[in-house]
């Protein structure tokens, strides 16, 4: 809201040295947002000036300009003579003379300058040039505006150009400070000044006569509240329509951000920036029959007053008359019946709309007005009578208008529901001591009703306020008004047994860890294609059920993703195109895997407004399919670039399942692989990940068609785990094993084997062999060439052992290793190789 500070003194003793940074710094004490300040950008001299002699001049262009003689007044230069293409003045009229030196919007400094073969010495200025208006045909004559200032005077004061206009945030739970009333208000609570209430008038001389009552037939009503409550209307005849709009009333109009239109709609704008309730003026004589005010039927179309034709829904509710919709209610009206340079007599409209209603129209029809932006937020139903009036009185003064006694009223009673606030409330709430005279001295000032009670007040806010509908509103009040700063700072102290779950905890761990071993995590968006879901989401790629958004963000991949690859293979192609090539990615993330058979999404959606029940909660939750939280990983490119005297080297499975031994670690849970096939893994370069027993993930490059669909120029390999589930196998807490003081005994093992006998189990036998004594072994070759007969391959393993108690001998360490070696060969036929 952009508030003129020379409109908001009207209505509070604003100090005569107040600038507008000291203005905003008032209001944020009172909750708002400061956003800006708006000035007219024109500095003078500019003058009032006479027009002594006007020459016309023919131009070989064809075009005719006036050599004028312009008298500014003895103190800027008596007689200056300038150039001017403008016809619309004569000797004798008053004119707007911008002299050397100044400078107009834009910004567009003035000088003196040799055109048409004159040295026009300052300009004589549009109404466009000096910021009032989009007029440029003709320059500004004093008299058309009723001003006549001696020669000479300042213009920029004359014309309202030195005002500024502060600008605030207002959000929606405070409407009522989208008027220049409701900000004065809250400069008084800030400051304490005295506040001037532009809605107090005699209500007597507001009733509006009879003649042009408004039926309302809302057959319809939105969550029960009928759509108009209050309609009423005031007519004024014999206006002109021609008349200039006062400059001081433009000056305000272009500072709160509205352009000027014509004198009898800069009425109806200015009076809804002063009062906040928006208006609309008929052109009475267009009018056929009486106005009815209801909702669009089905197919109803009208033209708004954008010149668009709209097809209307059947929640929209609609100014009509004999002839069809004349408006759409609290949003815009109608071509038809809009006020136009023939208008002589104009009805007046001012009401209170449901809010709801107008928000829903105003976005379903993406129709966004100062109006509907009032009407949403809530409209003070005690005010429809006095805008009215005011508008009335405007017409009558600027426009030469007539007021009538014709006109109507459609009201309902205004009730405001009482709120028990209990005493002690506010301090237990805030956190500060107010003292009871401080709580109901706030409330009274923000003018709500205060009455004592047993046990603490009963409080009727304004009508003016629908955001205050409970105790704690109420609080927020009370801290509002004597300051935020008075709430301490103070750290909440968190209850005992709170703080993240143990799968929170696991889940932070894994991924701090991926960090930590130079993964970046890279969160993408959770939707993809069918045939996505089916190749990463089974094994051998076959359809699974997938769940499609009614409404997606993309038309292209409209399906939850069952995988996390399929998004990481995007952000690595987004990387690769902008050169990044080496990388090794992340995500940790839910997937979306529906049971097949199961209907998903069948819920029905409960109203707004309104709390669900119980069983429409269970039914919702039973709507939603089973999300798993995932952890997945993408290497591509090389591990370490080629520098001098190293070659590159790859990323590849040694470092995906190095990725698999972090997770591992940092879950709690050993995890093991064990060769597989996959659809969209390559042929033998796949593998099953297993923790305790059960399938949790897999790991191994990706297919080379694969690859090549996503873009992938070189080699990709993928894992991914079922994050939740190896948290579940992994337990509780983990807990660090002891450090034994005692040497390790480390001794190496090469066995040859089979080639088709993998080597998880090869190692999974040698552990089981060596027993308790054994600390690690580590797979640290695999050969396969001279020296090994063919279909065989040579594993190399490292073993290490250490006992709690004592330092191993040699003989002890070689024991246990002959006993795991034993069992491999019982196993695969291993022998020790020579």
């Amino acid at each position: 809201m952009r508030v003129p500070l020379s409109w908001l003194r009207e209505y509070v003793d604003l100090a005569a040295d107040a600038t507008p940074e000291d203005v905003l710094a008032a209001l944020v004490t009172v909750g708002f947002e400061e956003e800006d300040v708006h000035r007219f950008d024109i500095t003078g001299p500019v003058v009032v000036g006479q027009v002594v002699s006007l020459e016309p001049e023919p131009q070989s262009n064809g075009k005719t300009i006036n050599w004028c003689q312009v008298d500014v007044g003895p103190e800027h230069g008596g007689v200056r003579g300038i150039v001017c293409g403008a016809h619309n003045f004569a000797v004798g009229d008053k004119v707007v003379v911008t002299l050397p030196g100044a400078v107009l919007p834009g910004p567009f400094p003035i000088a003196a300058r040799k055109t048409y073969g004159h040295v026009s010495d300052g300009m004589i200025a549009s109404a466009r040039e000096l910021g009032l208006g989009d007029e440029h045909n003709g320059i500004v004559v004093l008299s058309d505006l009723g001003i006549d200032a001696p020669v000479g005077t300042d213009a920029i004061a004359l014309l309202g150009l030195d005002d500024v206009a502060v600008e605030i945030n207002v959000t929606p739970d405070r409407g009522y400070a989208f008027s220049v009333r409701g900000v004065a208000r809250e400069y008084a609570h800030a400051t304490g000044a005295a506040f001037r209430d532009p809605a107090e008038r005699d209500f007597a001389e507001l009733q509006p006569g009879s003649g042009h009552t408004a039926v309302v037939d809302d057959q319809a009503p939105v969550r029960g509240k009928v759509g108009a409550s209050e309609f009423v209307t005031r007519v004024v005849r014999d206006v002109d329509p021609s008349r200039p709009t006062p400059p001081w009333m433009i000056a305000r109009l272009s500072l709160a951000g509205m352009r000027p239109l014509g004198v009898l709609i800069d009425i109806t704008n200015y009076v809804m920036l002063e009062l906040g309730q928006p208006l609309h003026g008929y052109d009475l004589d267009k009018l056929t029959g009486g106005i009815t005010v209801r909702r669009a039927t089905p197919g109803e179309k009208m033209t708004t007053l954008d010149g668009v034709e709209r097809k209307l829904h059947v929640e929209d509710l609609l100014i009509t008359d004999g002839s069809g919709p004349i408006g759409l209610a609290g949003v815009m009206g109608g071509g038809t019946t809009e006020m136009s340079d023939t208008t002589r007599n104009v009805l007046i409209e001012a009401a209170t709309f449901d809010a709801t209603t107008i928000a829903r129209t105003a976005r379903r029809h993406k129709l966004p007005s100062e109006a509907s932006k009032r009407f949403e937020r809530g409209v003070d139903p005690l005010i429809p009578f006095v805008a009215a009036r005011r508008a009335a009185d405007l017409m009558v003064e600027l426009a030469g208008g007539t007021l009538t006694e014709e006109g109507g009223a459609l009201f309902a009673e205004v009730f405001v529901a009482e709120i028990e606030l209990p005493r002690g409330f506010v301090q237990g709430l805030i956190g500060v001591d107010y003292t009871d005279d401080e709580i109901t001295g706030a409330l009274t000032t923000i003018g709500a009703e205060v009455t004592a009670a047993e046990n603490g007040w009963t409080v009727i806010p304004p009508t003016w306020r629908p955001d205050l509908t409970d105790k704690w509103t109420l609080a927020e009040e009370v801290a509002r008004i004597h300051g935020l700063d008075r709430i301490p700072s103070v750290l909440p102290t968190p209850p005992s047994g709170r703080g993240l779950t143990a799968h929170q905890q696991g889940r932070r761990r894994v991924v701090n860890a991926l960090a930590a071993a130079g993964f970046v995590e890279t969160p993408a968006f959770p939707f993809t294609t069918e045939a996505q879901n089916d190749l990463h989401g089974s094994a051998s790629g076959e359809h699974l059920p997938s769940i499609r958004l009614a409404n997606p963000l993309d038309g292209q991949v409209p399906f939850l993703r069952r995988s996390l690859i399929p998004g990481l293979l995007q952000t690595a192609h987004r990387n690769i195109s902008r050169g990044l090539t080496d990388l090794a990615l992340f995500e940790t993330g839910a997937v979306f895997v529906p049971e097949p058979g199961v209907e998903y999404g069948t819920a029905e959606v409960p109203p707004l407004g309104v709390r669900p029940s119980d069983e429409v909660l269970a039914a919702l939750d039973a709507s939603i399919p089973p999300q798993e939280r995932h952890v997945a990983v993408l290497l591509t490119g090389n591990v370490s670039p080629r520098q001098p005297g190293r070659a590159a080297e790859a990323a590849g499975l040694v470092e995906a399942l190095d990725a698999v031994r972090v997770i591992g670690a940092a879950a709690g849970i050993e995890i093991d692989v064990v060769q597989t096939q996959r659809a969209a893994l390559h042929p033998g370069r796949a593998g099953a990940l297993v923790a305790a027993g059960e399938d949790v993930g897999y790991v191994g490059e990706l297919h080379p068609a694969v690859a090549e669909e996503a873009d992938l120029p070189g080699r990709a390999t993928v894992l991914e785990l079922d994050l939740d589930r190896l948290l579940t196998l992994a337990g509780g807490r983990i807990v660090a094993a002891s450090l034994s003081t005692f040497p390790a005994a480390t001794q190496d093992v090469s066995l040859t084997l089979p080639a088709e006998v993998p080597a998880g189990e090869v190692r999974a036998a040698l552990a089981e062999g060596a027993g308790a004594l054994l600390e690690s072994v580590r797979l640290v070759d695999d050969y396969r060439g001279e020296g090994v007969p063919e279909g065989s391959k040579s594993l190399t393993f490292a073993l290490r052992f250490r006992a709690d108690d004592r330092t191993l001998t040699a003989a002890e360490a070689s024991a246990a290793k002959m006993a795991g070696v034993a069992v491999a060969a019982e196993r695969f036929g291993a022998a020790l190789r020579d």
